[in-house]
């Protein structure tokens, strides 16, 4: 979706490794080149990409994970500089295409693949699971303040300290619109942070509020409570493979491949796989080959 959250180090460094390893076979003949941006679903989404693509068409496949934000990637893929990545919906609708954003999951996607004609991507069917932001508190909040919801928390006051990354503050889908339709008091200014701090800044009470993600991880944890969106604020975000129409013609069979993969995840699997990998510091390529056997069976 959205600006999600950043891999640690460590994961980095160990997926960087193994990676590079990958990377380094033979570089002869055609190849389809795998991006992502630079947080933890990004990067196991590439890498499920990656493998499936190398097991179901047998041609050279390298990795460019970790490119940077929607921008970056986009751009990246308008150069050529890599055949597919995994985005979402809403996310090209806001920051992409600079369109007003709708709670219709069907239009969102149909206006986001029309507006992506003019550069000729294409977007694959949704992989099935919707990564919206999620504005997550801690359970002893949520019971001691009576807040079950968006609406309960715009009318807590004295209000949140609320944490959040940097595009969150400034997105047309982020906090203005947000607070706008829940009357969301803040108390003192917003502390912004990498993505990946943001459930340690909430455990040690420096937030009270973050601005994270329905697919986290360590949302399978008790301790913390993801509100309610009750107004239907933030538009979808299903996660799709883009890919460059010239990549489709070159290899017939790639369309196919990826669309293997199309309804295959759900909110709670995809939120299970981040576990894996930072909750239980799994190599990502490890959790990805162990995801796509099971889709075999």
């Amino acid at each position: 979706m959205v600006g999600k959250k950043i891999i640690s180090a460590s994961i980095a460094a160990g997926l960087g490794v193994v990676l590079a390893a990958l990377a380094g076979g033979c570089q002869s003949g055609p190849r389809i080149v795998v991006g992502s941006k630079n947080f933890a679903e990004q990067l196991l989404l590439g890498e499920i990409a990656a493998q499936q693509i190398e097991r179901r068409l047998h041609v050279h496949v390298s990795r460019k994970l970790q490119i940077g934000g929607t921008l970056l990637a986009h751009e990246a893929l308008l150069k050529g500089d890599i055949d597919v990545y995994p985005e979402y919906t809403g996310t090209a609708l806001t920051a992409v295409l600079k369109q007003p954003t709708t709670n219709d999951p069907a239009s969102v996607l149909s206006q986001v693949r029309q507006g992506y004609q003019k550069w000729n991507l294409r977007w694959l069917d949704p992989l099935g699971f919707n990564n919206t932001f999620a504005m997550v508190i801690t359970r002893a909040d949520a019971e001691s303040r009576h807040v079950r919801n968006l609406s309960d928390a715009g009318a807590y006051r004295p209000g949140w300290k609320l944490g959040a990354g940097y595009e969150f503050v400034q997105r047309p889908d982020g906090l203005p619109g947000l607070r706008s339709t829940y009357g969301l008091t803040l108390s003192g200014s917003v502390r912004t942070m990498d993505l990946g701090l943001l459930y340690a800044a909430l455990e040690q009470r420096h937030i009270d509020m973050a601005a994270a993600n329905s697919t986290d991880g360590q949302l399978s944890s008790p301790k913390f409570v993801a509100l309610e969106d009750d107004k239907h604020y933030f538009p979808p975000y299903q996660a799709a493979f883009v890919v460059r129409g010239a990549t489709l013609s070159k290899f017939p069979g790639l369309e196919a491949a990826l669309g293997e993969l199309s309804g295959s995840l759900t909110t709670g699997s995809m939120r299970q796989l981040n576990h894996q990998l930072e909750g239980e510091h799994r190599p990502g390529p490890k959790v990805a080959a162990e995801f796509l056997e099971q889709l075999k069976r």
